[in-house]
C-alpha cells in the first residue's frame, strides 16, 4: 500500500474513534446524588432504586452515583447542589424556610389530608401526588424558588401519618393538657398549643433520651420512628389518628439547574420517570414500615390507642382553623401575597389525588400513576430551563 494511502487510512480510523470517544462522553454520564439518610435505611436504598431505574430507562447512558450521609447532610444539601458539589439530592424544604416560602406553604397543608376520606395507609402516597403536580404545572413562584437556588424539582416523597408516640397514655384533652410533645413542623406545634398540650422542638434523632429522662411526654411522629430511633424501647403508649397529616415537604431528587440544561430532552424524561419511580418505591417503603410497627407494637408491650371523641373534635376544628392561619403567616412573614388562593387552589388537587391512589396496591402501580398523571405532562423542552 502507498504510504499516502496508508497515512489516510490512518487519519480516518483515527477520526472515526474520536467522534466515537465524543459520541460516548456527550451521553454517558455519571451522575451524583447526594442523600442525609444513613446506608442501608428507607431513603438509601430507595435512592439505588431510582439509580437502577435511571440506567435502565436511558439504556446506561445515565448512571447515579448515591452518596448517603457523607458528600452533603440534610443542612447542607440544597446549597450543596446550588453551589454543583452534588449533582442532585434529597432536599427537606422546612430546612430552608427563606429560599422556598411558596414550596414550604404547600408543605405545610397536610393535615387537611384528615378531612378527606383517606387511608392512612394511603394518605402520604396521595399527598406525594398532589405535591408534585402543584409545583411541576401550577406553581411558577415554586419553580422560580428553585431556578434562584440553581435547582430543578424532579419529584416528591412523603412520610406515613404523624401520631403520638408516648410515654403514657394520653388520648382525650384531659390527659394531653399540659403534656409536652416533640413537633416535627410549625403545624403540628400550633396543633399541640390548640389542644392544651406544650410543644417541644428537638430533633427526632434527640427524642429517644428526651422520652427516657421525662423531658418529653409524646413525639408526634409517625410509628416508623419506633423502629429507625428506636422509640420502642421508651414508648409504652401510641395514640393513632392524632394529630394526622405527613412530613410532604420533600424534593426527592433535586437537580443543579446546569446539570438539568446540559441533559438532552429525552435525558431530562428519562429522570422524571426516575423520579416518579423513585418518590413512589421511598413513601410506600415508609408506609409498610410504618405498618409493620404499629402491627408488632402490642408484642413490645406498647398499647396502641384510638383518640377520644373530644380530642377527634378539637383537632378537626383546628384543621379547619389553621389553614387561615398558614395563610396569614405565609403573607405576613414571607411575602406571599396569594397564600389564601394557594391553599384554595391545592385542596381540589389533594381530593383529586386521594381518589387516584385510593385503591394502589403496589408501588410499582403507584410508580406509573405517578407518571401517567403528572410527571409525563411535564414539558421538557421547556421546564427548569
Amino acid at each position: 500500500m502507498a504510504p499516502c494511502a496508508l497515512l489516510q487510512r490512518i487519519v480516518i480510523a483515527t477520526l472515526f474513534m474520536v467522534g466515537v470517544l465524543a459520541g460516548t462522553s456527550a451521553f454517558a454520564r455519571t451522575i451524583s446524588y447526594a442523600t442525609g439518610y444513613p446506608p442501608n435505611s428507607i431513603g438509601s436504598d430507595s435512592a439505588l432504586a431510582y439509580a437502577d431505574a435511571l440506567k435502565e430507562l436511558s439504556g446506561g447512558d445515565l448512571s447515579v452515583k448515591v452518596f448517603p450521609m457523607s458528600l452533603l447532610s440534610f443542612s447542607e444539601a440544597s446549597p450543596g447542589i446550588r453551589d454543583g458539589m452534588a449533582d442532585s439530592g434529597f432536599v427537606l424544604f422546612s430546612y430552608f424556610p427563606s429560599e422556598f416560602p411558596n414550596t414550604n406553604l404547600i408543605a405545610e397543608l397536610t393535615m387537611l389530608l384528615e378531612l378527606d376520606d383517606v387511608a392512612p395507609s394511603h394518605a402520604g402516597l396521595a399527598y406525594v401526588g398532589a405535591m408534585s403536580e402543584y409545583l411541576f404545572h401550577h406553581c411558577p413562584e415554586c419553580v422560580e424558588e428553585f431556578a434562584a437556588q440553581n435547582q430543578v424539582f424532579t419529584g416528591a416523597s412523603a412520610s406515613a401519618p404523624y401520631m403520638m408516640l408516648c410515654n403514657e397514655e394520653v388520648t382525650s384533652l384531659a390527659d394531653i393538657k399540659g403534656k409536652r410533645l416533640r413537633s416535627a413542623g410549625p403545624q403540628w406545634a400550633r396543633w399541640a398549643q390548640a389542644v392544651g398540650g406544650t410543644p417541644v422542638t428537638i430533633s427526632v434523632s434527640d427524642a429517644y433520651e428526651a422520652l427516657n429522662q421525662g423531658v418529653l411526654d409524646c413525639s408526634i411522629s409517625s410509628s416508623v420512628d419506633l423502629d429507625i430511633f428506636r422509640l420502642s424501647e421508651v414508648v409504652s403508649d401510641v395514640t393513632a389518628g392524632v394529630p394526622g397529616g405527613v412530613f410532604g415537604g420533600t424534593g426527592v431528587n433535586n437537580f443543579n439547574q446546569k446539570v438539568w440544561q446540559d441533559l438532552s430532552e429525552a435525558q431530562r424524561e428519562q429522570v422524571l420517570r426516575a423520579s416518579a419511580t423513585f418518590g413512589a418505591i421511598i413513601s410506600w417503603d415508609y408506609q409498610v414500615g410504618a405498618t409493620r410497627e404499629l402491627e408488632a407494637a402490642p408484642k413490645q408491650e406498647i398499647k396502641v390507642h384510638e383518640p377520644a371523641e373530644d380530642l377527634q373534635q378539637a383537632s378537626h376544628r383546628f384543621i379547619v382553623e389553621d389553614m387561615k392561619t398558614i395563610a396569614r403567616n405565609y403573607q405576613s412573614r414571607s411575602g406571599v401575597d396569594n397564600a389564601e388562593q394557594s391553599i384554595k387552589a391545592f385542596q381540589p388537587i389533594l381530593s383529586k389525588w386521594v381518589k387516584l391512589v385510593k385503591d394502589v396496591s403496589s408501588p410499582e402501580e403507584l410508580a406509573e400513576i405517578y407518571w401517567r398523571e403528572t410527571y409525563s405532562k411535564v414539558n421538557v423542552s421547556e421546564y427548569g430551563l
